[in-house]
């Protein structure tokens, strides 16, 4: 099957790993230059960007959930707190204009991560 995987920016590894394993995601592949996670079938791609400024970075990423509120659930747990500054930090889901309910997280580099309900 077809399919893309996002390449996003991680000024550590290990803080990184440690980060998404709180909201369900196990390292699959990690060497100096590269690192994979999964969560059941999202994968994200980090490749070592230690030089990177999170405020001013433009780092994004679209996950299409199919239970966007269990993903939120697994934010709350691990503390991200909802705010609009900040790293990490999460927006509740809402309706938006598009008809689509959408929820945003934004990691410990600045990335964000668009929570899209399948």
């Amino acid at each position: 099957m077809d399919h893309a995987t996002p390449n996003l920016p991680a000024r550590d590894f290990s803080a990184t790993s440690r980060f998404y394993a709180m909201l369900g995601f196990t390292e699959t592949w990690h060497d100096a230059g590269w690192m994979i996670i999964d969560r059941g079938s999202l994968r994200l791609e980090f490749f070592p960007y230690p030089e990177l400024d999170p405020t001013t970075s433009s780092f994004g990423t679209c996950l299409r959930l199919d239970d966007l509120e269990a993903f939120v659930a697994a934010c709350a747990a691990a503390g991200i707190a909802v705010a609009s500054k900040g790293f990490p930090r999460l927006h509740r889901p809402a309706r938006e204009p598009s008809g689509l309910t959408i929820g945003y997280l934004v990691d410990l580099d600045g990335t964000l991560l668009r929570l899209i309900q399948n």
